[in-house]
């Protein structure tokens, strides 16, 4: 089918599904800990908080059962896809023998397409490639390309932002700055680089919201904004872009997501006060806090790397079928309150791999358009 995806509720018919093959450790450095921030700072329930990271960059290792389990569960959310009548794609795996890039500026270790959400947003018949914000993903939606290659046959426009040099100068700080505490200092005196040259755009799919013609971006440094003024000039006449700010420090989509038209489900009341107005005025479902008990104990070596409202994190299969965490009672009987029909997905470990499924998923066809639903 050709590539045509403007909403994030329309009846799904194409997808692809993130590969956590070789998934070995994450690489503490700059860009890390300036994306993690929010969730580094906080210690919850009995999460440990972390100790600053030594100088340059360091390797927290994962433990090789939480990414045994991790497969188990991102190879069993495919099945149920398929089993929905849902097309499945899948990245290419990230070989064994690689293990690190480089660019002029910098080196990092490489992680697999398992966000796959995270550095593509999709808007109608276009695949947008969006600069990313984390070194050892630079090069990741390279392991998209040959899906990318099909729509792309079949008609589909495919555009790539400007890649960032990415040297610490690069970076806006501001708002690690403005938000006391965690596990790095100030960021007050880069590296100097001689490849520095300002602030550059970086911003990721997962800081829209896709409303048909319209689009729901957040910002919350100076690099998102240069990006998100790259999109409004690139889709002018085509999509309206909305902008929020300081939502969150990046994604929102385990703050809003849109259900279906007049509907959104909202970490907290609050997150409606951010939103457009046409937004404030559509339907809100607010679920109940998560329980600590939800999630797995780990040990004080393991990087956590989401809040607990990661649940929020679904996917919708249209406009009445959600796919939920099966480990998040509270949300599933509230969506079922909702007369949704929940289908419950074993998904374990998204506080150490950064993500749930709609983190997980690339909705590359789905049967809306690009419809108003703000006038």
């Amino acid at each position: 089918m050709k590539l045509n995806s403007f909403d994030e509720w329309s009846p799904l018919r194409e997808v692809v599904v993130g590969s956590a093959v070789n998934y070995t450790s994450h690489e503490r450095e700059l860009s890390f800990d300036l994306f993690f921030h929010d969730n580094l700072v906080r210690s919850e329930w009995y999460y440990p908080r972390l100790s600053a990271p030594s100088a340059g960059k360091s390797a927290s290792a994962i433990k090789q059962r939480y990414v045994d389990e991790l497969n188990e569960d991102v190879e069993n959310i495919a099945r149920i896809l398929e089993s929905l009548g849902v097309l499945v794609h899948r990245p290419m795996p990230v070989h064994p023998s690689t293990n690190e890039v480089k660019t002029l500026a910098w080196s990092a270790s490489v992680v697999p397409a398992l966000n796959v959400r995270d550095n593509t947003l999709i808007v109608g018949d276009e695949i947008i490639e969006t600069p990313p914000m984390i070194r050892s993903r630079y090069f990741e939606t390279q392991l998209l390309s040959p899906v990318f290659a099909d729509y792309f046959r079949s008609g589909a426009r495919w555009t790539v932002m400007p890649r960032p040099l990415m040297t610490d100068a690069s970076f806006d700080p501001s708002y690690a700055n403005s938000n006391a505490g965690g596990p790095i200092e100030p960021v007050q005196d880069p590296e100097k680089s001689p490849y520095d040259v300002g602030y550059e755009m970086m911003f990721d799919a997962a800081q829209c919201l896709r409303l048909g013609r319209d689009i729901v971006a957040n910002i919350a440094t100076a690099n998102h904004a240069l990006a998100v003024d790259w999109l409004e000039r690139h889709l002018e006449g085509r999509f309206r872009i909305h902008r929020v700010y300081q939502l969150s420090d990046s994604h929102i989509d385990s703050m809003v997501l849109a259900l279906r038209p007049g509907l959104l489900l909202v970490r907290s009341p609050e997150v409606v006060d951010y939103l457009p107005a046409a937004l404030q005025k559509w339907d809100t479902i607010v679920p109940p806090p998560p329980e600590s008990n939800n999630f797995p104990v780990y040990d004080d070596d393991d990087l956590i790397l989401t809040s607990p409202y990661i649940d929020l994190n679904v996917l919708s299969v249209d406009p009445y079928t959600v796919l939920v965490n099966d480990a998040c009672p509270e949300l599933v009987r509230t969506l079922e309150r909702h007369k949704f029909t929940v289908v419950p997905v074993r998904h374990r470990h998204r506080r150490l791999f950064g993500g749930g499924f709609h983190c997980f998923t690339l909705d590359t066809v789905r049967d809306g358009g690009p419809e108003d639903y703000l006038n």
